[in-house]
């Protein structure tokens, strides 16, 4: 009998469906917010100004920030390097993005893409977006763009037959990497 154990505790909340007696720690308050931002929005939370911005941004897996934009991972992955890339602004609808948001999203994905190709050897990826609750938007009121890297064969026995999805590095790890990567390769004019 094989006695291997798949070890990722920080899952527990999302699996219980119950908040952790502290396991996130929210960041102080900020210095600023962003113009319309909702206090309670994780992702205003994320986008707003703090005195110790790399250390929040870190707390907060904020892996990128562009003058429109944020990059930040999914605290619930469903594949390894799973990233949301949402604008700063608290929007819920693509009508209210403004040209240069909608763009800066793109161009954020597009080269996130090719990061992730390169340093965690993605195969493929999905990229899609969750309009409204009934749509699947846990976070409705502030629009964002799922990236999903992808392998062959990255639906196992685990996904198909427990429900369980085994994602083989931690979200600190992650962080490292792709702030490392995106420091090395800058955005392309």
């Amino acid at each position: 009998m094989n006695d291997d154990r798949l070890w990722a505790p920080w899952r527990l909340e999302y699996v219980t469906g119950e908040e952790s007696s502290g396991q996130v720690e929210l960041p102080p308050e900020p210095i600023a917010w962003q113009t319309g931002a909702d206090h309670d929005c994780f992702l205003c939370r994320a986008a707003a100004s703090y005195a110790a911005q790399a250390e929040t941004d870190r707390r907060l897996l904020v892996a990128a920030r562009g003058p429109q934009t944020i990059v930040v991972l999914n605290r619930y992955p469903y594949n390894n390097g799973h990233l949301m890339v949402a604008p700063l602004r608290h929007v819920g609808t693509l009508a209210e993005l403004n040209r240069e948001e909608h763009v800066e999203c793109m161009e954020w994905l597009a080269r996130l893409t090719d990061v992730l190709s390169d340093r965690l050897h993605a195969e493929g990826f999905n990229i899609g977006l969750n309009l409204g609750r009934v749509g699947g938007a846990g976070c409705p009121g502030h629009l964002h763009w799922h990236l999903v890297p992808r392998w062959s064969g990255d639906s196992n026995f685990m996904s198909v037959l427990a429900g369980t999805r085994v994602i083989p590095q931690s979200l600190d790890a992650l962080w490292e990497l792709l702030t490392a990567a995106l420091r090395e390769e800058p955005a392309q004019s």
